[in-house]
């Protein structure tokens, strides 16, 4: 039997240079199991998803992230990408709203580098997670313990290291805002 995101309600947050896939696949397997989407982004309009370095697809902004509040969603989906999270880890609405997710207790996946926004909000300390290894360092500095893993669940983290990761990912968060 599989689990039913009926009436869940789920914001994506991202900027250009997010990582396509990343961002397609695990909306498409909530939109699957039956949850809302909203994409929230830092400018309104559309934005560019990438292939690793190769320019992708582009993707409407549904709400910006600072006129969006966190209690509106079940739980909120960071992908990755470098230059997707290396740009929200600069907006302060960006990472009030995942600090503001994390300190509410509502699931928060983040997959590859999107743990950087973790880290600028400052909730990894004291936790289990993962990320693209690159990563790792910062995760550490910032008192987190950072696990090769597929998926690490350190509620209510959901943590994921690349897009070899992503079904492992999608179901963990199904899984998790499905209970």
């Amino acid at each position: 039997m599989s689990t039913s995101l009926k009436g869940k309600k789920i914001a994506f947050l991202a900027t250009d240079g997010v990582e396509q896939v990343e961002l397609t696949d695990p909306r498409e397997a909530l939109e699957k199991a039956g949850a809302d989407i909203e994409l929230l982004s830092i400018r309104e309009g559309r934005i560019d998803g990438y292939h690793h370095l190769d320019k992708g697809g582009s993707f409407q902004v549904d709400k910006l992230v600072g006129d969006a509040e966190s209690s509106d969603y079940d739980a909120l989906v960071l992908p990755g990408g470098v230059a997707n999270p290396d740009a929200l880890r600069q907006d302060h609405a960006a990472v009030a709203f995942v600090r503001d997710f994390v300190e509410a207790g509502k699931p928060v996946a983040a997959i590859c580098h999107a743990a950087w926004l973790l880290v600028e909000a400052n909730v990894v300390r004291g936790r289990n997670l993962t990320s693209f290894p690159s990563v790792k360092t910062d995760i550490v500095n910032a008192g987190g313990h950072w696990v090769d893993e597929q998926v690490c669940h350190d509620a209510p983290l959901i943590t994921s290291r690349n897009p070899g990761d992503l079904e492992a990912f999608s179901g963990k968060i199904i899984e998790v805002v499905g209970r």
